[in-house]
């Protein structure tokens, strides 16, 4: 016997990109069309706290305009989307002890109704069966949104506005951290910092784009 969802029924499931009804987040059709987007790469560093930097897209066209959505125009549902294609395209499940989102402060939760960052990366965590924590990385300081600012602003910006809780959950453990967007890399070599400073043993950043 088929079972049936009723969650289905009601919200069925649809095609994040052309957000027509669909088995999957990312229809068949436009799994090619982002087959072609695709631009998978991975970067290492020595200047950063990070060690490396993975990103599935550049900032633009289609892309652009879903992690807007996603982002700025209540389209949450769409973390289903963005956590599809981690899965379908990065090679993850053995090399990281836990999960982290970039935190945002809690009155721009408040405001915006969930941290985008949060979903995607809980939702990655559970597929891939890796522990998964926002009680750890704190967003202190309420600032300035980076996307307003220059490069040099938002590397002040970021300075000192993270902290640890909980800080026995991350002691010599490999964490993969996962924001939307990369453009200069301060937000997440802020974060990184904290981390590495208060007991991780390395952390690597996961994005869905750089600009």
């Amino acid at each position: 016997m088929v079972k049936i969802n009723i969650l289905d029924l009601v919200y069925p499931k649809t095609c994040g990109m052309c957000e027509e009804i669909s088995k999957e987040y990312i229809c068949s059709k436009c799994k090619l069309k982002l087959k072609k987007l695709l631009k998978l790469n991975t970067v290492a560093y020595k200047d950063k706290y990070f060690k490396s930097h993975t990103y599935l897209f550049k900032y633009e066209g289609v892309i652009r305009d879903k992690l807007l959505q996603y982002k700025f125009r209540e389209h949450s549902y769409l973390y289903n989307f963005f956590a599809e294609i981690i899965i379908n395209n990065c090679n993850l499940k053995n090399n990281y002890d836990i999960i982290l989102p970039v935190p945002i402060h809690k009155k721009r939760k408040s405001t915006r109704g969930y941290n985008q960052s949060e979903l995607v990366a809980k939702e990655v965590s559970k597929r891939l069966n890796v522990e998964y924590y926002n009680n750890v990385l704190v967003k202190d300081i309420n600032t300035i949104p980076q996307s307003t600012l220059t490069k040099s602003q938002r590397e002040q910006n970021v300075l000192g506005i993270y902290s640890i809780k909980n800080k026995q959950q991350i002691q010599n453990k490999a964490i993969l951290l996962i924001d939307d967007i990369y453009t200069t890399g301060s937000t997440v070599n802020e974060c990184s910092k904290v981390l590495i400073k208060n007991g991780a043993k390395l952390v690597d950043v996961l994005t869905v784009a750089k600009d």
